[in-house]
């Protein structure tokens, strides 16, 4: 069972003060018979566990067979070694064992499993008919040998019945065992009353007489409240470990969900073999237990050698480059939101199809789309499936053009040669491609005429040219600076037919494109999950200990291997772990059953005392002190253990009322009496000491001396002889079967010390019986003819000794085996943590933070997830004139790094969100979350940083010049995200800066950054979303987009350049903007256009201070760790 999963970080006790407190009943509340059925029910797994029930129940039955033969055997060894006149005993032999041969045959119909399931009746008829045989049998021999030879035999399976019907009969019903024990009690005490009816020595002797049947009675009620506690705690902890293994087989099914989730999530954003060191980089960090603040992902951490860039070179692949055709005006005629379900419509057939004909997507930029074929494994027909899918992308744009009545069509460029593929920087992760090869494709699909495939000359020479119909390049490539030294071709299959059919496995239809505004996705609510097929398959597969004794019609268990190897790690006799640290780890939880424990000893403790005064005939002072004090004891610990749950049951179960100080002492003592392991052997051994001392009184009391004389007397001169001297030897043999039951009933005790202590009390009853009063026991009445009296005591001991320890060999083995589990639960769920922190890293690193848990949970296979916003502000940043080879982007992936750890400030702090990178170009946003205004002015970096302060500057300022704040309705707007965006950019140009300072010192390096950056910023509504039907690709679409991207294309080096509109809102923050003049921009024709004030220095220009130099305007690299640069320029320098 596992206690570890039900028990909850508390504070030392020793630092506890003795103070009013709350009632922390939560712990035990779980431990409740009660609460278990109702937790069953709640999660609809009562039939499951009345099958496991049925399960665990034919493993204790086929304990029950092993020892049963053994009392058989033991039995019928004894009376054939030790009975002097065997043709006395000839009934006895012949009736025992053909009754038992029928016990066996009858409860062995209980292994067919699945029968018993089907008819659960059959347990209970069994069951009952094999405990009335053995009564029936017993009486019956007795009845036999008094009525035939006047022998007052004392019966012998009286205990052992109740032990057999309570512990090992597959009887469901707490109930059901209770009433057929109470019958067999019943049966044996009146039989009993009948023999006291017909002995001499008791009739006439009323007081005696009741005395004795009073202490009869007492042993049967006291095995049956043995019985009937070993029921309910085994009730109670099989349902607690079932729920437990539920929780187990949830968690690990949850697992394999999340470990599969994480693999497709990894294969479809980068390739295996690029995440592989990426994903163990995010675990072992993970695992180390987050000792450094800060990772891999977070800003201002020194550079370190641990960071790596992940490239790799692929010297035989084929490029391929797509383009919709009239893209400009769609994004002029169609509204954002239209134009984003066309986009998710085709980029999920060309995900669709890419699968189809083994392509990777690398990613699509706006209306640009572009994949690789044999980059994951090498391919020898890489040529051939590239330009199978751009002929299928041109089949699959018609339909979409039929279907939605659009002027669209399809440019796509293919060239086959090498490239180097992996990702750069440290935040959003995405893989891409560079190379000169990549280049060639680019301008392939740029130059390529729509409808048509553009190879190059070596592209075709991997095909076969009957495929295709083969026309001469277009007159642009033939100009292109880059394609002019080149061949180039255009190409279409023969037929467009064959095309269509060989891509319709792959692609599917826009009704199959699931379509989800942000709205519908908030409200989604996962249901419940019913029992699934391999939930009930794991059930039937729990193991339950015990033998197999399954016969070949009845279905036998499946051998899980996982379990035989948690078997081998339990010790054979002991059920020790050999781990002793596991040992260790399962003694030292707490014992929340120990409550029942003590009512079970209380009450045994105190049958007990009743039995030594109703034996004892004389006045003794020790035994008055002696019974009180053991009384005493057991009551207090009694009332200590039951105190918490009476409050709690008087408080009607509200854990929230004040107790007072006292009642709280009594809390903590029974909380350290559950929680300490030495304590509980300690109450444990006293319990047990406590018996003993009343036992003992028994044995002072008894006069051995005048007892041998009476009963010598008594034959000699033929009298009735006072039985009173002496204690009666039976009663004296059931009172030690007694303590030996309860020596086995505490929880949370060392099975081992449970086997010495009652190893040792058998030991001590057998040297009392044998030698110290020998006499006495010789001279009590026998259970079989001719058989010494003291070896029948000696039996019942021993027989009870073995029946315990079968009991609890098989109690402890299965909760050991419970434990087990639950510490690999334990493991598999710090498992599941580490990599469901590292899908959230990943996923972090591809789509923004707000849209990562809806991903995760809400949005299936194929559905377009966007959100509108009113106010965003995009830029572009682009490196000038950035060679794209292998040292050059190792130099762009330190550049691209020092901006992410820029951006990570920003993100955190104010909202700003990397959408990719292009190359060379950086591009991110701001704006892009709902809570954008309440995240940033709740936080306390932003309410005390000068963008606070400037932010709310340029609100007074609009109110000066009576601009409401609700007719400019900036809340909804969120203007200062224009403000936002522009500080960003010029801080890349600072990290720039210093980039080109680190790179000046270095010899190798110093020619490959360029130090020139171009940036363009624009605002206004846009949308955002994930779409695609193979990789999540997070992009955003809209007139802010277009333009920034032509605010960075026609920019100049040095400068931020900004349209009007963005100008306007830079104003109002105190930041200059200069008019720079009408800029062609493609699709828009002339616009007017602005360049951002900024100094030699770096720094924003005030609109105010025209001729003067601008204070120090806010700036997070700034207010960033003023030694960092230092750090991250001499670690450039140094690689």
């Amino acid at each position: 069972m596992s206690f570890n999963s039900r028990d909850s970080n508390k504070a030392p006790y020793y630092k506890r003060k003795l103070r009013p407190c709350h009632l922390d009943y939560a712990n035990e509340r779980l431990w409740d018979l009660s609460y278990l059925r109702h937790k069953c029910k709640e999660l609809n797994l009562e039939e499951e566990y009345r099958k496991y029930q049925i399960r665990l129940m034919i493993s204790n039955l086929s304990v029950f067979y092993v020892l049963f033969i053994s009392v058989c055997l033991t039995f019928l060894a004894v009376e054939l070694i030790f009975v002097e006149c065997l043709e006395a005993i000839y009934f006895d032999l012949i009736s025992r064992q053909i009754s038992f041969a029928v016990i066996l045959v009858l409860l062995s119909i209980n292994f067919c499993e699945n029968f018993v399931n089907r008819h659960r009746w059959v347990m209970i008829f069994t069951s009952a008919l094999a405990a009335y045989v053995v009564v029936g049998t017993d009486l019956a021999q007795n009845l036999y040998h008094f009525t035939t030879h006047g022998w007052p035999l004392n019966v012998t399976f009286d205990v052992f019945v109740l032990c057999m019907i309570y512990m090992f009969m597959p009887i469901p019903s707490i109930r059901g065992a209770a009433l057929l024990a109470t019958s067999v009690s019943t049966a044996y005490v009146v039989y009993y009353m009948y023999s006291l009816s017909l002995n001499a020595d008791f009739v006439g002797r009323d007081f005696n007489t009741y005395d004795v049947l009073s202490v009869d009675i007492l042993h049967n009620v006291g095995f049956n409240m043995m019985g009937i506690f070993f029921r309910v705690m085994n009730e109670t902890m099989v349902r607690a470990s079932f729920l437990d293994r539920h929780q187990f087989i949830m968690e690990e099914k949850w697992l394999r969900h999340a470990l599969q989730q994480e693999s497709l999530l990894l294969n479809s954003i980068l390739p295996p073999q690029i995440a592989k060191p990426i994903q163990d980089s995010i675990k072992d960090k993970i695992k180390q237990n987050e000792t450094n603040e800060f990772d891999r992902f977070n800003v201002a951490r020194p550079r370190k050698t641990e960071h790596f860039m992940a490239i790799q070179i692929h010297p035989d692949v084929s490029i391929l480059y797509a383009d919709v055709v009239n893209y400009t005006h769609l994004t002029t005629t169609l509204t954002v939101q239209n134009l984003v379900k066309v986009l998710h419509d085709l980029y999920g057939r060309f995900d669709m199809a890419a699968s189809t004909f083994n392509v990777q997507r690398i990613k699509f930029l706006g209306d640009c789309y572009y994949c690789v074929a044999g980059l994951t494994t090498p391919d020898p027909d890489h040529a051939k499936c590239a330009v199978s899918l751009g002929i299928s992308m041109i089949a699959n744009i018609q339909e979409v053009r039929i279907e939605r009545e659009l002027d669209i069509d399809m440019r796509i460029g293919v060239h086959s040669g090498s490239l180097l593929a992996g990702v750069i920087g440290e935040a959003k992760l995405q893989y891409d491609i560079w190379g000169s090869d990549v280049e060639i494709a680019n301008r392939l699909e740029s130059t390529g005429r729509p409808g048509y495939v553009h190879v190059s000359g070596r592209t075709l020479s991997n095909l076969n040219p009957s495929d295709y119909k083969i026309m001469s390049g277009t007159e642009k490539a033939r100009n292109d600076p880059v394609l002019e030294s080149m061949s180039t071709y255009l190409l279409t299959r023969q037929e467009i037919q064959s095309s269509l059919d060989s891509s319709a496995a792959g692609v599917v239809s826009s009704e199959s494109l699931d379509i989800k505004p942000v709205e519908s996705v908030r409200t989604h609510r996962s249901t419940r999950v019913s029992m699934t097929r391999e939930l009930r398959e794991e059930f039937r597969n729990m193991p339950v200990g015990g033998f197999d004794f399954y016969s070949p019609c009845c279905r036998r268990r499946d051998g899980d291997e996982s379990h035989k190897k948690t078997e081998r790690e339990i010790g054979m006799f002991c059920a020790a772990f050999k781990d002793k640290n596991l040992e260790w780890n399962f003694m030292h939880q707490p014992d929340y059953i120990f409550k029942s424990s003590m009512l079970l000893a209380w009450a045994i403790g105190c049958c007990l005392i009743y039995i030594q005064i109703v034996t004892s005939h004389s006045f003794c002072t020790t035994c008055i002190v002696v019974d009180l004090v053991t009384f005493s004891f057991l009551t207090c610990l009694l009332c200590i253990s039951w105190y918490k749950k009476v409050c709690w049951w008087k408080s009607g179960r509200y854990e929230f009322k004040m107790h007072d100080k006292y009642s709280c002492i009594v809390f903590h003592m029974f909380e350290k009496i559950q929680h300490s392991v030495t304590l509980r052997i300690s109450t444990y051994l006293l319990i047990v000491i406590c018996y003993y001392s009343v036992i003992s009184l028994i044995m002072i009391d008894c006069d051995r001396d005048e007892f041998e004389m009476s009963y010598i007397e008594s034959k000699l001169f033929h009298y009735e002889m006072d039985r009173d001297v002496c204690f009666h030897p039976w009663s004296f043999t059931n009172m030690i079967s007694l303590i030996l039951g309860i020596s086995y009933t505490f929880a949370r005790i060392p099975f081992s010390l449970k086997i010495f202590i009652s190893c040792c009390e058998t030991v001590a009853f057998v040297l009392i019986v044998f030698f110290q009063f020998a006499f006495n026991f010789q001279h009590s009445a026998t259970t079989t003819p001719h058989l010494r009296a003291e070896i029948a005591h000696c039996l019942r001991v021993c027989m009870m000794l073995a029946t315990m320890y079968a009991k609890e060999r098989q109690s402890e083995f299965n909760t050991k085996m419970n434990f087990k589990l639950n510490v690999d639960l334990q493991n598999k769920q710090k498992a599941a943590d580490v990599t469901n922190q590292s899908i959230i890293i990943l996923l972090n690193n591809s789509l923004p933070s707000h849209v990562v848990d809806l991903y995760l949970n809400s949005l299936a296979k194929h559905e377009l997830y966007y959100e509108n916003y009113q106010m965003v502000s995009v830029m572009f940043a682009m490196l000038i004139n950035f060679p794209m080879n292998l040292p050059s982007l190792r130099v762009l992936n330190d550049i691209i790094t020092e901006f992410d750890r820029l951006l990570n400030a920003y993100r955190k702090y104010y909202v700003v969100e990397k959408i990719k990178v292009v190359g060379c170009t950086y591009m991110a946003a701001c704006g892009l979350d709902f809570n954008l205004a309440s995240n940033m002015r709740q936080s306390s970096h932003y309410r005390n940083s000068s963008l606070h302060f400037e932010v709310e500057q340029a609100r007074l300022k609009r109110i000066t010049l009576g601009v409401s704040e609700e007719s400019d309705d900036s809340d909804v707007n969120n203007d200062e995200v224009v403000f936002m965006m522009t500080t960003f950019a010029l801080d890349l140009m600072r990290t720039l800066s210093a980039c080109n300072k680190a790179y000046s010192g270095s010899y190798f390096e110093r020619s490959l950054s360029s130090g020139e950056i171009c940036i363009g910023i624009s605002s206004g509504e846009i949308m955002a979303g994930v779409v695609g039907a193979s990789q999540p690709h997070y992009d955003i679409w809209g007139n802010p987009v277009n333009m920034a991207s032509r605010m960075e294309s026609t920019g100049l080096p040095g400068h931020i350049q900004v349209t009007e509109e963005s100008a306007k809102i830079l104003e109002k923050f105190d930041i200059l903007c200069t008019y720079r003049g009408m800029t062609y921009v493609k699709g828009r024709g002339e616009i007017p256009t602005y360049f951002v004030g900024i100094d030699e220095n770096l720094k924003f220009m005030s609109l105010k201070l025209l001729n003067q130099s601008s204070s120090r305007r806010f700036s997070v690299v700034s207010s960033l760790d003023p030694d960092s640069f230092g750090r991250n320029s001499s670690s450039l320098s140094s690689e």
